[in-house]
C-alpha cells in the first residue's frame, strides 16, 4: 500500500513529465517558458520528497527566479518567426531521438550504479545542506572561489560588451536632456509663402529678359 510520499512522487513526476511534453510541442514560445517553469517546480518538489532541500532551493532560486526571468524577456521583446523556426524540424527528429536515447542511457547507467549498488550511501548524501556547506567551505573552498571569480568576470565583460558605444547604436546624454530649454527644443523659422514665392520668381525672371 502506498503512502502519502509515494502518492506525491507519482503526481510531481506526472505533472512534470507533462510540462516537459508541452516545452517542446507548444506553439507559443511564451507558453513554452511558463511550462518549463511549471517542471522546475515539479522537480524543485520531487527534490523536497528526497529530502534534498538545497537543490530544491538552488533549483527555484537560480533557474526560476533568475534564468527563466531572462528567457520570459528575451522571448517577450523577441519578434519570433514559429514558421521559419519550425522549418525542417522533421527532418531533424531522428537524430534529436538518438541524442535524447543516449543521454537517458547514460543518466540510468549512474543512477543504476548510485541508488541499486549503493542505495544506503546514495541516499544519505542527497541533501544535508549543512554537511554540504560544509565540504564546499573546506574541502573545495579554492575551486569555489575561483568559480565564483570566473562568473563575475563574465558579468563583468557582459556589462562592458552592452555598454561600449557602437556607430550603429543611438546615444543621447540623460543629463542634457534634463536641462534643456523651451528655446532648444523649438525654432520658429519665417518662410514665405507659397505665393510669395511665384510672385518673386517671376519678377525675378522679368528683370533678366
Amino acid at each position: 500500500m502506498m503512502n502519502a510520499t509515494t502518492l506525491l512522487f507519482y503526481a510531481f513526476a506526472t505533472l512534470l513529465v507533462f510540462a516537459a511534453l508541452r516545452v517542446v510541442t507548444d506553439r507559443n514560445p511564451v507558453h513554452a517558458a511558463l511550462y518549463l517553469i511549471l517542471s522546475f517546480f515539479s522537480a524543485s518538489a520531487i527534490w523536497m520528497l528526497l529530502k534534498a532541500e538545497f537543490l530544491a532551493i538552488v533549483l527555484v532560486l537560480v533557474y526560476v527566479g533568475a534564468v527563466m526571468v531572462l528567457f520570459l524577456f528575451v522571448v517577450m521583446m523577441l519578434d519570433i518567426d514559429m514558421a521559419k523556426l519550425r522549418a525542417g524540424i522533421w527532418g531533424h527528429l531522428p537524430f534529436a531521438v538518438t541524442i535524447g536515447g543516449v543521454i537517458a542511457l547514460e543518466m540510468a547507467a549512474v543512477l543504476v550504479n548510485a541508488f541499486i549498488s549503493q542505495p544506503e550511501v546514495a541516499a544519505g548524501n542527497i541533501g544535508d545542506t549543512k554537511a554540504l556547506g560544509k565540504i564546499i567551505y573546506t574541502h573545495y573552498l579554492y575551486p569555489f572561489e575561483i568559480a565564483s571569480i570566473i562568473l563575475l568576470a563574465a558579468m563583468v565583460a557582459a556589462v562592458a560588451l552592452t555598454l561600449r558605444r557602437r556607430k550603429d547604436r543611438k546615444y543621447f546624454d540623460p543629463g542634457l536632456a534634463v536641462k534643456t530649454r523651451r528655446s532648444d527644443r523649438i525654432r520658429i523659422v519665417s518662410m514665405a509663402s507659397e505665393s510669395n514665392r511665384t510672385t518673386t520668381a517671376d519678377a525675378a525672371a522679368a528683370e533678366k529678359s
